[in-house]
């Protein structure tokens, strides 16, 4: 990570908020669990979080809660092959965000999550792709970070190149597929999985063309956002940063 990169402040020893939270209890009824790190700083929790609620899945989040040293070595030992978050469903266990795409999609065919033509499909699962497996100058100079602005911020040269690449593929498919999404009026599994890329961005005042800022707008617009941004300001402030995207 670049020297000056921002870093969150190691804990002070605030009591730690009760897990899981009223939403996220499990309950008998449930028929899903969806596991979870910090809404604050976890991109891939976002990322599975938002297509399991695009699907309309009936799910109970359970929280990993970072700001635990047993939990950060837990997370040390997921993130790498993206376990987090992991969802659980009838049965099966699916810990990769792409995969939890494909299985969301199987079981819930009806709700959109990829184009339902096979050009576009085979477009969305490629950018999608991109997303899960590149990128890693921008996940290493940009962490996640909902509760901060950094105005003016000096982007890291070797991430320019990742953000160039992220505005071109945002161009392309708004350009091919009419907007207000990457894959038109519907929002799915491309945009599930740029949406901490468009936090990143606002978050590091990163300058972009205006039909980037303003797909950034349309996904802090969501209801789901919303209410993930919601949460995520009520968590603690004293979570040490994981030099990871987790």
């Amino acid at each position: 990570m670049p020297v000056g990169s921002p870093r969150k402040t190691k804990s002070t020893g605030r009591p730690k908020p009760t897990r899981p939270t009223a939403r996220s209890a499990p309950s008998e009824a449930a028929r899903a669990t969806l596991t979870l790190s910090s809404k604050n700083y976890s991109s891939w929790s976002l990322r599975g979080w938002l297509m399991a609620r695009f699907a309309g899945l009936d799910f109970a989040e359970v929280m990993v809660s970072p700001d635990d040293a047993d939990a950060r070595k837990e997370l040390l030992l997921l993130a790498p092959s993206i376990r987090v978050p992991c969802l659980t469903h009838d049965g099966a266990k699916v810990w990769n965000t792409l995969a939890i795409a494909q299985y969301l999609n199987e079981i819930k065919p009806d709700a959109g999550l990829m184009p339902a033509d096979r050009i576009a499909r085979a477009h969305c699962r490629s950018v999608s792709g991109e997303m899960n497996s590149g990128f890693a100058n921008l996940r290493a100079s940009l962490p996640m970070n909902l509760k901060r602005r950094f105005p003016g911020h000096k982007v890291w040269a070797g991430a320019q190149p990742d953000i160039d690449r992220i505005a071109e593929i945002w161009l392309d498919c708004l350009a091919t597929y009419g907007g207000p999404f990457l894959f038109g009026k519907q929002r799915g599994m491309a945009d599930a999985m740029y949406a901490p890329v468009a936090t990143r961005f606002l978050t590091y005042d990163v300058k972009l063309d205006p039909r980037c800022l303003q797909y950034c707008a349309t996904i802090m617009a969501m209801p789901e956002m919303k209410e993930w941004v919601a949460a995520a300001l009520l968590e603690p402030d004293d979570i040490d940063e994981l030099d990871m995207d987790f």
